[in-house]
């Protein structure tokens, strides 16, 4: 990966940070903070508005977007470059000082304390908060992690379900505000650290005695994917996963074979967990409004996958091998891939033996279909 593209990927998580604390900020409820906090709230929006400006529009940023645009290499990265492309283009027209005193506007003109709300605002996003808690079936009994926690506000209903919340934040600069959101609760622990980082089997041994643990998230596209596997591969105890992430990403996770979606994601997510959309989010509930929607998910954990393999690590590789060319039959997928010693002419003649034909493509196999032929050419290979 080019350093322009780790570059905006660190961009970005800075952005994801600000943008989500605005959005939390501009939603007025009494769950959120007390009436007397109104005008504070408004100072708050006011400093994070300009922070994310401040970040977005400048000489750095354009440099960055260029530098990128030229690397940027696979579909995911281009699409990157294009997103903050859009927001630089869309803030930038706004002068900064014009964008911080409207949004601190926002805040002092809100209606009476606990009566009418802003509807097109992100008023709209407090039933989805409240459906994130209720779908992780969080009891006093559970110790919750929670990814990227923001200010705090769906930290708050955790706190308020859970026995412990330990809420983990990338944002030195959001730490000072999570404490103070947090000051009334004594079960919640903040750590900030990449959660990529972290080292979550000791984290559960230490604060959860071991016992599984369940993880809640709002997460942005670009890290979904690594933290998940990386949630599921290391086995951590762990009894599920309720996440909110872009649509896209979670149709991904729950489809079938034989679909555009369908993939290595679909796959890796099914061994593990069994995934249910629980909610649909509208991009209106967001501040700057995304081009897509998002979804609530659960991945309830298997207390053992729903398919045997010899080699967990093998019939993953023989996924990514499958996926990395979707265009190319299994069989030379297969025989083109580095970390599976095995020819195409093999890998023809374990599909053959399966019943399947030479030139099926990896879309149209079953997870229980790739565990069989996992198997098989394991065998072949290892005996």
């Amino acid at each position: 990966m080019k350093d322009s593209i780790k570059a905006l990927r660190e961009l970005e998580k800075r952005l994801y940070a600000y943008q989500y604390a605005m959005a939390v900020a501009d939603y007025d409820s009494e769950t959120v903070a007390p009436p007397e906090s109104s005008a504070g709230r408004a100072e708050a929006m006011e400093v994070l508005s300009r922070a994310y400006f401040d970040q977005l529009v400048s000489a750095d940023t354009a440099a960055l977007l260029q530098r990128a645009a030229a690397d940027a290499e696979t579909e995911q990265e281009k699409a990157e470059v294009r997103e903050l492309q859009r927001s630089y283009d869309e803030i930038g027209k706004i002068p900064a000082e014009e964008y911080a005193a409207f949004t601190k506007l926002t805040q002092e003109s809100m209606p009476a304390w606990g009566k009418a709300k802003r509807g097109n605002d992100f008023a709209s996003f407090a039933p989805y908060l409240e459906k994130i808690v209720e779908s992780a079936e969080i009891t006093k009994e559970d110790c919750v992690l929670e990814i990227g926690p923001g200010i705090g506000t769906m930290t708050q209903y955790l706190a308020e379900s859970a026995g412990q919340v330990i809420a983990v934040e990338i944002d030195k600069s959001l730490i000072p505000i999570l404490e103070d959101t947090l000051s009334p609760y004594d079960n919640v622990t903040v750590i900030n650290e990449d959660i990529l980082k972290v080292d979550i089997q000791k984290l559960v041994e230490e604060q959860n005695a071991g016992k599984p643990i369940k993880v809640v998230a709002n997460l942005p596209y670009y890290i979904t994917t690594p933290i998940i596997m990386g949630l599921f591969e290391s086995h951590v105890p762990l009894d599920s996963i309720t996440i909110m992430v872009q649509k896209e990403v979670a149709d991904r996770m729950q489809v079938g074979p034989g679909t555009k979606d369908y993939g290595a994601l679909s796959l890796a997510v099914q061994y593990y967990a069994k995934p249910e959309i629980v909610a649909y989010v509208s991009p209106g509930c967001f501040i700057p409004k995304p081009n897509v929607g998002s979804a609530v998910i659960r991945l309830k954990r298997y207390d053992r996958p729903p398919v045997e393999v010899r080699d967990e690590a093998f019939l993953f590789r023989l996924i990514r091998a499958a996926f990395n060319q979707r265009r190319k039959t299994l069989a030379n997928g297969i025989g083109n891939a580095g970390d599976i010693p095995c020819g195409r002419e093999q890998a023809q003649e374990a599909l053959e033996k399966l019943g399947f034909s030479p030139s099926v493509r990896g879309e149209a196999l079953t997870l229980q279909e790739f565990a069989l032929l996992s198997n098989e050419i394991y065998y072949k290979i290892y005996g």
